[in-house]
């Protein structure tokens, strides 16, 4: 028998979806949705961004790097150049994708702006299902719809379910991609998965798996031989501004094809895990950016590393949904505390 058995009223006092509009600054109107596990993991998940997942807190902890600008109001046509850092407010999870990811490039197939057009759509909810305990329903979940659609063009459309479970410190991300257009269209995605202080800090670990290049070839100052790329350093000068460093990884996976990476941080014994399906997400991008005030590092799986449409088309790698075609991507997010499960997640770091 549980512990609150005959001692509650409202299923809120264990957990549950809490919707709301954000009233003041630069959310003003955006529509959000809080989830508390009931668990100690709770985090909000901006409905008009993607649902994608900005503030996430484990008891005390943050978990999510913020950027200065927060929660934006979505700008749908910010499509262009640079114009995507503009409303990139950080957090637990921003969507790129769903045509493009990587940065801004122009071509014979069109103009495009650095990691693409979804975070900035605002989702058609279909549903929010609250747990019900008293009646053993521990689930619960938010699922809606992004359409990035263009007239005579493109046309897909992203569905999203994120789940969690009463009592359980995780989430659960599921995702299907549509072509709902009448030709076949280009389709890359990655997840930009951003962590931040009090989990990230001088000495936390850096869990991944798999054979890596850095993205910036022999000028890369973090990711080359004779340097601890897995070990988070202090703020450093040299990534004042525009100064970052990543790698791309072709992320080893298990017997039954799942990939796991994530951190850990020994001084407040916390590690987060992310696991998903090398089949659906081929790659890994380990992204450091060690600015002092802007101290953050991402993990980020794709169906590509970040190198653009055209690299991609070009290396003969772009995806084409065909009309009425579907792919699917599953992630899972666990906060791990006990200790065996840590000993046991840090076997990945090898």
């Amino acid at each position: 028998m549980e512990p609150w058995h005959n001692k509650i009223s409202n299923s809120a006092q264990l957990g549950g979806i809490e919707t709301a509009v954000l009233d003041n600054g630069a959310g003003r109107g955006t529509r959000i949705a809080w989830i508390n596990t009931g668990s100690g993991l709770r985090f909000k998940v901006v409905i008009d961004r993607a649902l994608d997942i900005a503030e996430a807190f484990y008891n005390k902890h943050s978990l999510a790097w913020l950027s200065h600008l927060g929660v934006t109001a979505p700008e749908p046509f910010s499509n262009k150049g640079l114009d995507w850092l503009k409303t990139f407010g950080g957090g637990l999870l921003t969507t790129c994708g769903l045509h493009h990811v990587g940065g801004p490039e122009a071509d014979g197939f069109g103009e495009r702006g650095l990691h693409g057009q979804i975070s900035n759509l605002a989702a058609e909810v279909e549903s929010i299902i609250q747990p019900d305990p008293i009646n053993g329903k521990m689930d619960m979940s938010i699922t809606g719809r992004m359409k990035q659609s263009q007239v005579l063009g493109p046309n897909l459309e992203l569905k999203r379910t994120i789940s969690a479970t009463l009592g359980k410190a995780s989430i659960r991300i599921h995702d299907e991609v549509l072509n709902r257009g009448n030709m076949p269209a280009p389709h890359m995605l990655l997840y930009h998965l951003n962590f931040g202080w009090p989990l990230v800090d001088e000495g936390t670990e850096i869990i991944w798996q798999g054979e890596w290049q850095p993205r910036e070839g022999n000028s890369n100052k973090i990711f080359r031989e004779g340097n601890n790329y897995r070990i988070c350093p202090p703020p450093i000068d040299e990534h004042a501004g525009a100064g970052e460093e990543a790698a791309f990884i072709d992320i080893s996976s298990d017997g039954a094809g799942w990939c796991c990476c994530g951190l850990h941080n020994p001084q407040i014994d916390v590690a987060v895990s992310l696991r998903f399906k090398k089949k659906q997400l081929p790659w890994l991008t380990n992204w450091q950016h060690w600015g002092k005030g802007e101290y953050v590092t991402g993990l980020e799986p794709g169906t590509n590393p970040p190198i653009g449409q055209a690299k991609a088309r070009e290396q003969n790698e772009l995806i084409f949904l065909q009309p009425g075609e579907t792919r699917t991507y599953d992630l899972e997010f666990e906060v791990l505390e006990n200790k065996g499960e840590i000993n046991s997640f840090l076997k990945n770091k090898v």
